[in-house]
């Protein structure tokens, strides 16, 4: 059995490969589900999931790019919502997301898990 740190590490590198690939096939024109902009955002932000911190949620997973990566933190997730999402404010409470950046029409937010 892997120590919690060491899952979340492992799991980890699979959603940096997953992105990576998104990127590779989004620079080349092609779709992949749960991946890309959010609904309306116009943003090339590395979103994906279905759903943050569900799935069927608002907000969603942001990944590795050149911009993102500041922001970036092995103990946090760095999510993407809908700045005029009106169930913003009770998220921010709900969660304890800190405000990041503001790309487009996308707040990032970075929430600590530990």
């Amino acid at each position: 059995m892997m120590p919690p740190l060491q899952k979340r590490e492992h799991a980890m590198q699979g959603t940096r490969i997953r992105v990576a690939t998104a990127t590779v096939l989004a620079a080349l024109g092609l779709g992949v589900a749960g991946c890309g902009p959010m609904a309306g955002g116009g943003t090339t932000l590395p979103l994906f999931g279905d759903g943050y911190p569900e799935p069927g949620d608002t907000c969603r997973r942001v990944g590795e790019d050149d911009f993102t990566n500041q922001f970036l933190d092995d103990a946090a997730d760095l999510v993407g919502c809908p700045a005029d999402w009106e169930g913003l404010d009770a998220f921010v409470d709900d969660t304890g997301a800190r405000l990041v950046a503001v790309v487009g029409d996308i707040n990032l937010y970075s929430i600590t898990f530990r």
